[in-house]
């Protein structure tokens, strides 16, 4: 009964308070300019009554713009679904002149030698709001916040010396995803139960961009717009302080860093560590104020770099996360009351202006230690045994672009190779190879870039624990020393960098034309030339030509087929095709080629791929959007995003590639799985992700079996409480780098060079190796660990155990996957495994997937 007549009281209070006014949010003891437009006078209604859109923030901004001296707006990008990304600087009116200067002086923080003026230089801060868009506190305080920096009269001068980058709306596709559905489906009359519709958003959420990515785990990979543009702009700035503005489950308070000390990256100074700690004692002052519950030092960490927290971390900066309990709508019941939208909007708003009163008072302090934050890497760099890395693949010149793109996005220095050299036994191809040195400002983030790292202080982490980018990309790398580093003829790369463009070799007319299927680009190559109705196969076995030129198992060989080209325009279409896939295609003036003929049984015709994407329901739509985003963004390939819950009433004859990601699928009934069975007893393809396997095997739809051992008890009569969380939490994996060992003479392999490969684990499933040798194309190794954390036992469990599996059933082909081959578009190293089961799938044996 207490309990009833707490809520009932909330919802009285809120009732009463519904249409908050200005004076609710804004600090005491400020005045404000009236010259200056107030969020409700632009949006016709008060900030929390509803939640505002993408474009209901640009227009604000934009006439925040328009009215004050303080501020500039650019717009630094645009979002998948074309909304521009906006950046205000905020400051003095009288800096605007020095801007570039500014930047200038801010760039000698990393130069050891320069001159630089601290007590002068002005404090910059960042400040970023709902990268994830259904945390919505973030980007509606965000106006509140730009009208209070725009117009509060008293603090002119902490803005003389301090420069504010406003970034309002971080991912406006999801915060415009999300902001519809709540808006659309509030009442007028309120009453706060979590069962309602508007507190349940449809999947895939608004948290994601338009790809249904998380771009908070985009700041180190920078593979979308959103993150390419902002990560430049940090670049172009270099904060001192980094504010992150995020919502978590709406059954908690407040947090904000400093998060658990044990779980710091080693690579970041304890420095950082203790001014985040100061920074907190005013988030604290400003909350008390107000009232407000918090915690800090408790379940979030510094350990991954590609978050928006942390990477700032390794720049000299101190990144802050904010992580506000959700309202997930309007108005929500709570173990501790009624929790009102406004309510986690004030509370984000306070600690923004906590944040600027920290900034002012550190100001000095602040640059000291980006200033000695690169000091120290310089003279770190100075004794490392390693003077440099060098990466490449030589038969790849696409992904090693790719890789090349990533690291200059961080202002680090690199040089191509301009000459062949072989290194240990490792050959390293002129113009398909960069050297990283290691004595540049940026050297910690080049090793959290390159190493491999197997011990750690915890056993806990909110991410992944391992990202080494080379084993990400399938390269060839090793750490140089002074004296190999000058071996080598190199030239400084200067972006941008431009994606190597590729060549038709041979004269129009031919019999046929080839290409191999090593370069990354292949896949989008061979579908554009199915597309336009060329006859295409590919090769099961070598040959070679009669100048010598050699075709690995995989290639593709191409003839005119169903299509009324000429020859001229067959010619020129492959001209276009090489040229924007970076690959070469080959005109060949014979068939009598050595190894196989052209003509012969092992040149298997390719049927176009058709693809379904399964989605919604139960489906992990991270996963999913990373298979969309791999075939439309890069292979250029439509897919169709199909419905779990349409799946049963569609007829399946146009597909022949049917994609399940991630996911339990406990939703379908057995005459679903009756239809799935059917469709690929009859020739699909069946691609599975994780939990997918499962369901298919318990629909005997694959032949999969899993490992299903259990440690071996070691307990006790009684076990410490207080341990428990770490126990259970130290079992999971969370994200970790291993060896595997891929056939590459079957097609799943195909495009690979080496059986040796590494690949992204999160989760424990252990799959068994199939009892016929020939189902198992890729296997871990008997010591597989490379890179990252994993308990024991789960070690022991994944040694030679399966990463992906063959089954097949009638005329069709199941294609399992442990591990997910596209893990957040950044691992570039397995995208071919799995669009090698897309295009391959259907030319695997039959008897050899029994």
């Amino acid at each position: 009964m207490k309990r009833l007549f707490t809520v009932i009281l909330g919802l009285l209070v809120f009732t009463a308070t519904a249409q908050v006014d200005l004076d609710y949010y804004l600090p005491e003891g400020y005045t404000y300019n009236p010259a200056i437009p107030t969020p409700a006078s632009v949006l016709g209604y008060q900030v929390g009554e509803w939640h505002v859109t993408h474009d209901q923030v640009v227009m604000y901004m934009k006439a925040l713009a328009a009215a004050s001296d303080r501020i500039q707006i650019e717009e630094y990008g645009r979002s998948y679904e074309q909304r521009p990304l906006l950046l205000l600087t905020i400051t003095a009116p009288g800096n605007f002149s020095d801007i570039e200067q500014i930047k200038a002086e801010r760039s000698n923080l990393r130069d050891a030698q320069a001159a630089v003026s601290i007590e002068e230089m002005p404090i910059v801060m960042y400040m970023g709001y709902s990268v994830h868009g259904n945390e919505a506190s973030g980007v509606n305080s965000s106006l509140l916040s730009a009208y209070h920096f725009a117009a509060a009269n008293e603090i002119e001068a902490d803005l003389e010396n301090m420069i504010l980058l406003f970034d309002p709306a971080i991912n406006p596709d999801g915060i415009n995803r999300f902001a519809s559905w709540v808006n659309s489906h509030k009442s007028y009359h309120m009453n706060g139960d979590p069962n309602n519709r508007e507190l349940n958003e449809a999947w895939p959420s608004g948290r994601t961009n338009h790809y249904w990515f998380d771009l908070n785990r985009d700041w180190l990979s920078v593979q979308h717009p959103e993150s390419i543009g902002r990560i430049a702009k940090i670049q172009e700035w270099k904060p001192n302080i980094v504010l992150d503005f995020h919502e978590m489950e709406t059954h908690s308070t407040f947090f904000f860093q400093p998060g658990i000390p044990s779980r710091n990256h080693p690579l970041t100074p304890k420095k950082n560590f203790e001014l985040t700690e100061k920074i907190a004692t005013y988030h604290a002052k400003h909350l008390d104020r107000i009232g407000s519950l918090y915690f800090t030092k408790e379940r979030y960490d510094d350990f991954y770099y590609g978050k928006g927290s942390t990477y700032p971390d390794v720049q000299g900066a101190v990144g802050i996360l904010f992580e506000q309990a959700s309202s997930r709508g309007h108005l929500q019941e709570t173990p501790m009351g009624i929790l009102t939208f406004p309510f986690t909007i004030k509370n984000q708003l306070t600690t923004a202006l906590s944040s600027f009163e920290a900034a002012s008072d550190m100001r000095v302090e602040m640059n000291q230690y980006m200033r000695d934050f690169y000091k120290e890497a310089m003279a770190e760099a100075d004794v490392d045994s390693n003077s440099a890395f060098i990466f490449g693949a030589k038969d790849d010149g696409a992904k090693v672009f790719h890789l090349a793109d990533l690291i200059l996005k961080h202002d680090i220095q690199l040089f191509s190779l301009e000459e062949d050299v072989t290194l240990n036994g490792v050959e390293f191809e002129a113009e398909k190879s960069y050297i990283v040195p290691l004595n540049q400002p940026q050297y910690r983030l080049i090793k959290g870039m390159f190493e491999a790292r197997v011990e750690f202080e915890d056993s806990l982490f909110y991410d992944v624990s391992a990202w080494t980018l080379p084993m990400a990309f399938n390269m060839d790398y090793m750490g140089l020393n002074s004296k190999i580093l000058n071996l080598a003829g190199v030239e400084e790369v200067m972006r941008p960098l431009e994606l190597p463009k590729g060549e038709l070799i041979g004269s129009e007319g031919s019999y046929s034309y080839a290409f191999e299927w090593n370069e990354y680009y292949a896949p989008k190559a061979a579908y554009k030339l199915m597309d336009k109705g060329y006859l295409v196969r590919v090769s099961h076995e070598p040959f070679q030509t009669e100048s010598g030129t050699t075709f690995r198992r995989g290639s593709i060989v191409v003839v005119k087929g169903q299509s009324d080209d000429t020859d001229q325009e067959l010619y020129r279409t492959l001209e276009e095709v090489a040229l924007n896939s970076g690959i070469t295609i080959h005109a060949l003036p014979t068939g009598y080629t050595r190894g196989v003929n052209l003509g012969s049984p092992s040149m298997e015709v390719l049927e176009k791929p058709s693809i379904a994407l399964l989605v919604e329901g139960s489906v992990h739509s991270n996963e999913a959007g990373e298979v969309w985003h791999l075939l439309d963004q890069r292979y250029e390939m439509p897919i169709t995003l199909l419905s779990v819950d349409r799946f049963k009433n569609v007829g399946l004859e146009r597909y022949n590639v049917i994609i399940m990601p991630n996911g339990s699928y406990s939703e379908w009934e057995e005459n679903v799985a009756e239809k799935l069975k059917s469709w690929v007893r009859s020739g699909g393809t069946m691609i599975a992700r994780g939990g997918a396997m499962n369901w298919l095997a318990q629909n005997e739809i694959a032949d999969f079996t899993f490992k299903t051992g259990s440690e071996p008890d070691t307990s006790t009569v009684q076990k410490s409480y207080a341990n428990f969380p770490m126990e259970k939490g130290s079992k999971v994996t969370g994200g970790a780098i291993f060896k595997v060992k891929l056939d590459i003479t079957h097609p799943i392999g195909y495009g690979y060079s080496s059986p040796d490969l590494f690949t992204f684990r999160v989760g424990n499933q252990f799959l068994e190796p199939s009892d016929n040798p020939y189902a198992n194309p890729m296997l871990y190794t008997e010591d597989p660990l490379a890179s990252g954390y994993i308990y024991p036992f789960n070690l022991q469990q994944i040694e030679n155990s399966g990463a992906i599996r063959v089954s097949e059933l009638g005329k069709g082909k199941v294609i399992g996957y442990v591990d997910n081959p596209n893990f957040r578009a950044f691992w570039f190293g397995t995208n071919k495994l799995f669009i090698n089961g897309i295009f391959f799938g259907q030319t695997i044996s039959g008897v050899s997937a029994k």
